[in-house]
């Protein structure tokens, strides 16, 4: 079973199948290093320019900034949910810390 991936209204929705499920304006807890020098950061998710599927995960890049010192970019592709049996599934990004793909390994994954 295929699953369809969007980014709709200009980056500001990821959709899922046809139905909007990820959204900008998430306050997102990151583990990015690479990103800014906050031990962890609080990004405010600003646009989605890209969604892929790599194995079950789900990834956005998207854009935003570190509401704590203020840096802005890109961090690198980061995990918004998994595809179980055929269908989406949301990590809990409210509480969980995410880690862009390109710099974790398989112990992050829900």
């Amino acid at each position: 079973m295929s699953v369809a991936l969007r980014i709709l209204d200009d980056g500001a929705w990821l959709s899922v199948n046809d139905q909007r499920r990820v959204s900008v304006s998430e306050l997102w807890r990151l583990h990015a290093p690479e990103f800014c020098s906050c031990e962890l950061v609080d990004f405010i998710a600003e646009g989605f320019t890209e969604v892929s599927a790599d194995g079950r995960d789900v990834a956005v890049t998207t854009y935003g900034q570190c509401i704590e010192c203020g840096e802005s970019g890109v961090p690198g592709k980061l995990p918004v949910g998994y595809i179980h049996e055929g269908e989406y599934r949301n990590y809990d990004r409210e509480h969980v810390i995410m880690e862009p793909i390109t710099n974790r390994s398989d112990r992050n994954q829900q």
